[in-house]
């Protein structure tokens, strides 16, 4: 890795803490969807046609939204950065095993016994498949760019969680598409490969290409130069994922009004899977003998979803009214509170980890 990559790396690895506006998501979401449920009483016209505008199944307005969303956030990632694996190959070990072995088994677990069977009386049955396959895709892919912020918040090693993060990037091209279907197929839902394959395409490998084209784009241009074209498109992200919440629940809105505790059951089996997979991160780094800012990034990567590709995907193989679009929208709203709480967490444990 030359010399500016080295510093981009460590800029996008170990930047400024959480935003204010990244700190109360959880506040703008809640306005989306007051905003999306209103609109799409009062201009349901509207809406319906926006909800036409697609090409082989692929809504036009959300697949451009989904770029403005994820490309910003995937010019930080140096894969260049890959190489330092090697210095922490346990902490590595573990955050492969837990996001790409248990993670995501671990919430088709949750989700076929709190949606299939716990929840089931008190839940639209015509929508139970489809609420799975939303948590299913919701923890099939670890977080990319709000990973950073929370190791930043708990002192994680940059460079540990920039190579942690360009390597599950890495696998998430190729193993995103087999290991939804494989967890759809156990779930017994259909599974629409031509489609899944398409929102693969068009939401990982198109926009991995031209974020890494415009990065070292930038990085020709100077270091400043990349710190002021992230600081000016960096913004973009949040606001196009509001944008589409504001689509998403313009046409879920009826749905909720009906049957508004559908939300906090969803997010059930998503706050347990947080909890589970970031302590279990947490205690294997501790068991073989990682530092402390090594299994903090490693709990937080495990805990954490890519919720920006999983609202895509939902919307592309199921639609904007389906059950699938909706509980992705769920990690959404609980991701910053529950993410600062495991923040706070490893933080406050920091002395018991290291008397091991």
């Amino acid at each position: 890795m030359n010399i500016p990559n080295v510093a981009a790396s460590r800029k996008s690895a170990a930047g400024p803490a959480i935003s204010f506006f990244e700190r109360y998501l959880t506040v703008w979401v809640a306005l989306c969807i007051v905003a999306g449920i209103l609109l799409g009483q009062a201009l349901p016209g509207v809406f319906q046609a926006i909800g036409q505008l697609e090409y082989a199944h692929v809504n036009l307005p959300v697949g451009l939204l989904i770029w403005v969303m994820v490309i910003p956030m995937l010019v930080k990632v140096d894969f260049g950065a890959l190489h330092e694996v090697r210095h922490h190959v346990k902490g590595i070990g573990v955050t492969l095993a837990v996001n790409w072995l248990v993670k995501p088994f671990s919430m088709a677990l949750l989700a076929w016994l709190f949606i299939k069977h716990l929840f089931a009386p008190i839940l639209p049955a015509d929508q139970l498949d489809s609420y799975i396959a939303g948590l299913i895709l919701l923890a099939a892919a670890p977080c990319t760019a709000m990973v950073f912020v929370w190791s930043r918040l708990t002192g994680g090693d940059p460079l540990f969680t920039l190579s942690q993060v360009a390597l599950n990037d890495s696998i998430m091209v190729v193993a995103f598409a087999p290991l939804v279907g494989l967890l759809l197929g156990l779930s017994a839902i259909a599974v629409p490969w031509a489609t899944l394959l398409t929102s693969v395409l068009l939401y990982i490998v198109v926009p991995v290409l031209l974020a890494q084209i415009l990065r070292k784009a930038l990085l020709a241009k100077g270091q400043a130069v990349f710190d002021a074209t992230m600081a000016k498109i960096g913004p973009w992200s949040i606001t196009a994922l509001l944008a589409t919440l504001v689509l998403l629940f313009a046409f879920q809105g009826a749905a909720i009004l009906k049957q508004p505790l559908v939300i906090v059951l969803l997010a059930v089996p998503i706050l347990i899977q947080v909890f589970f997979n970031s302590a279990l991160a947490y205690w294997l780094n501790r068991a073989v003998g990682e530092k402390h800012n090594i299994a903090c990034p490693s709990a937080l990567i495990g805990a954490s979803n890519f919720f920006e590709l999983a609202v895509a995907t939902a919307i592309g193989l199921f639609g904007f009214n389906s059950g699938a679009a909706l509980a992705t929208v769920v990690g959404v709203l609980i991701e910053v509170p529950v993410m600062l709480l495991v923040v706070r967490i490893v933080n406050r444990s920091k002395g018991w980890y290291e008397c091991a």
